[in-house]
């Protein structure tokens, strides 16, 4: 490749076939991984990204995007679970103090009155601090979480509703979510569309399988011509 007021390519066309072949290939796992995640809750589908010049830098064209269009709401009548109509996250701190955004509200609580993910680690409020009960509800029913997170506890001693805290819901690019609507009693599915899914494969099918056959007949050919080129010595 030649860049001088042009672009000029300069590749022998099994090179080119072999790097078609290796991208189809890697957009094949992508649509794989979004078809596994199909039942997955808070699962959000991955869109390959086909860079500029990808029939000369093959794979490395290739990237991906997170669909972040709200999956399906579906209804648990969990008290702890939770799901967002609108676009956002919750946070939760992993063990090395990091923090991992997800859609996936199903929550539990330990015995020290902590809200924790299904495994195991903290669900942070807004200020970013883990969210702790007051004291251990007698019931899960007792738990009572509004549209905008703020989450409440009956206390049976003063039959009032004691707060708890925030929770937290944040952009992909760590900014707070100000209209958050969370839904108790609900879990987001994936929002993946497997019809669409096997549909946006077909082209790449037929990409790879052109390619498959340019390969075969280049290679033949080139074996042919070694072997003249043997027999002539």
């Amino acid at each position: 490749m030649r860049l001088q007021g042009g672009i000029h390519l300069n590749q022998d066309g099994l090179s080119q076939s072999i790097r078609a072949m290796h991208l189809a290939t890697a957009v094949f796992g992508i649509s794989s991984e979004n078809i596994t995640g199909f039942d997955k809750v808070g699962y959000q589908r991955k869109e390959p990204v086909i860079s500029s010049f990808a029939e000369v830098i093959g794979i490395h064209a290739l990237s991906k995007a997170v669909d972040d269009q709200v999956g399906r709401i579906m209804a648990t009548k969990s008290p702890l679970d939770f799901a967002l109509s609108n676009k956002g996250y919750f946070q939760i701190q992993q063990r090395d103090g990091s923090i991992n955004l997800t859609r996936d509200g199903r929550f539990k609580i330990d015995e020290k009155g902590e809200l924790l993910s299904l495994g195991g680690l903290n669900v942070l409020d807004e200020a970013g601090l883990k969210i702790k009960f007051p004291f251990f509800p007698d019931k899960l029913e007792d738990v009572k979480v509004t549209p905008e997170g703020t989450m409440t506890v009956l206390n049976r001693n003063t039959n009032k509703m004691d707060y708890v805290g925030t929770i937290g819901v944040v952009s992909a690019e760590g900014a707070v979510v100000m209209n958050k609507d969370v839904k108790q009693g609900y879990a987001e599915g994936s929002n993946i569309n497997l019809q669409q899914e096997f549909m946006e494969l077909v082209p790449w099918r037929r990409n790879f399988d052109a390619n498959r056959q340019l390969f075969v007949l280049q290679s033949t050919n080139l074996s042919r011509a070694i072997q003249e080129l043997g027999r002539g010595s």
